[in-house]
């Protein structure tokens, strides 16, 4: 059946000598993976592999069969225009890490709106902005919300937030249990938005800090996620 969608590109792998393969979040059935033929060799604009960069915002007519694994494209063009998204160092260095984080923990192959409009304005408010250098935090902290474990903030005040449980609480209980900076990191960002980011001053030591405790926040409460390959470079660049 030959249906319109909206997608968001999460990963791609070459397959053969021309063919990829793309794993997208699509606006009406989740995740979809596609099987894109001779798109390595192609000379023809809808089918040019440069559609599908990271984190790219595309509209297809797609041929959809229920049941199948690898779904397939007839036609593509351009959602939404990127201008620095995958130009800027560091912000290519955000996609490419940030790409990574959400093809491992987006699994779900059914319709949900309100996440794929998240990451559609997020990325488009990374694209126009100069300063960005604390996007990735509140992305992925806001980004826990859909997957079902933001912090219970009916407790905010309290000393140290336990990243097991995703509370906070009023002494230390276990090894999860977070104080000192990296909670007062975390009871900023989440009284803000992407709009007021830059009121928040960190350097790239306490940024660091503060994405290696979200990640394990992450590892506590998805079971299959591991850190990305990528952070290493993505620290190095933001060093």
């Amino acid at each position: 059946m030959l249906n319109k969608s909206k997608i968001i590109v999460l990963s791609k792998i070459k397959y053969r000598d021309n063919d990829l393969i793309v794993k997208c979040f699509t606006l009406h059935r989740g995740v979809v993976t596609y099987l894109l033929r001779g798109v390595l060799n192609s000379k023809k604009g809808s089918s040019k592999a440069a559609y599908y960069q990271l984190l790219s915002q595309l509209q297809i007519d797609e041929n959809y069969r229920q049941n199948q694994s690898l779904q397939s494209i007839k036609d593509v063009r351009l959602d939404y225009n990127f201008t620095t998204l995958h130009t800027n160092l560091f912000k290519s260095s955000i996609v490419m890490f940030l790409s990574e984080v959400l093809s491992a923990v987006l699994r779900e192959e059914e319709e949900n709106q309100q996440l794929y409009n998240y990451l559609e304005t997020a990325f488009r408010w990374l694209d126009e902005k100069d300063e960005f250098s604390n996007f990735h935090l509140l992305f992925l902290l806001k980004l826990t919300k859909h997957l079902g474990f933001y912090p219970d903030t009916s407790d905010v005040n309290q000393r140290y937030f336990n990243l097991d449980n995703g509370l906070f609480e009023s002494k230390k209980v276990n090894v999860y249990s977070v104080s000192g900076e990296n909670l007062t990191i975390l009871k900023q960002l989440l009284g803000t938005n992407f709009d007021a980011l830059d009121t928040i001053k960190l350097n790239s030591k306490q940024r660091q800090s503060f994405l290696t405790m979200l990640l394990l926040y992450f590892e506590l409460h998805l079971g299959s996620f591991r850190k990305p390959k990528s952070l290493k470079v993505f620290n190095q660049i933001f060093n």
